[in-house]
């Protein structure tokens, strides 16, 4: 005979069962957004490297500065609109924000080798799955932790804009290092926060764009990991 108690624990381990699918869902979609932005960009940076006619005009004059600066006027406006836009304008935007960091980071193929440059992307990852992948199923919170890292975040990109004009090859050197580092432990408290908001629950159409701002965050986490170990690593062209 089944007893009150009995129906409410089946009824637990059902719901139980749906949210733990719905959330593999709702993280599948936050990478394979990931995966498909960082091959946008990949495939953007190349193609311009490759070709003279749009690599010359963009690097050789004034115009590499609006190219630089255009992924950060974007992430910008992620911040303070994230909250207004849909879901459809919020992926559109990152498709847009992924070619333009393509469009920007075409000078690493013509400073770099493609070797050294294929092994940094793949190190990188090694590095990115296995921090993700301990910040999805750690039990531990880390939100102390990310309030740290992002306090270091803000003095590693101070220390960078005052060696724009300082040019110390070894402050170069310990912001790289330091910067590894933060954007590490971003990865692992990042994956956990997504995981988080969707555990509150907004409905389908807030989670469908809080995975493509989840995909973004994450995004920027490994193109940050990426050239700050290409910077340390990377062999240049002779």
């Amino acid at each position: 005979m089944n007893t009150p108690f009995a129906w409410n624990n089946t009824a637990t381990r059902v719901g139980s069962a749906a949210f733990d699918e719905g959330l593999r869902q709702h993280m599948l979609r936050v990478y394979n957004y990931m995966g498909l932005g960082l091959v946008m960009t990949g495939v953007v940076a190349f193609l311009v490297s490759s070709t003279p006619a749009l690599y010359v005009p963009i690097f050789s004059t004034p115009l590499k500065w609006v190219v630089m600066l255009a992924p950060l006027a974007f992430i910008f406006f992620f911040s303070f609109r994230a909250h207004a836009i849909s879901a459809a304008t919020a992926q559109t935007l990152f498709w847009v924000f992924c070619a333009l960091m393509g469009l920007s980071l075409a000078s690493v193929f013509l400073v770099f080798t493609g070797t050294s440059i294929a092994r940094t992307f793949f190190i990188t990852a090694a590095m990115f799955g296995a921090t993700s992948l301990w910040g999805y199923t750690t039990k531990r919170n880390l939100a102390a932790m990310g309030s740290f890292l992002i306090m270091g975040l803000i003095g590693v990109l101070i220390a960078s804009v005052v060696n724009i004009f300082v040019g110390s090859s070894v402050l170069q050197f310990a912001i790289s290092i330091l910067g590894v580092v933060i954007f590490t432990g971003l990865t692992a408290y990042d994956t956990q926060s997504i995981k988080e908001q969707y555990a509150e629950g907004f409905g389908t159409e807030a989670n469908n764009k809080l995975a493509v701002l989840g995909a973004l965050s994450l995004y920027l986490n490994f193109i940050n990991l990426f050239q700050l170990l290409l910077s340390l690593t990377g062999q240049r062209e002779e």
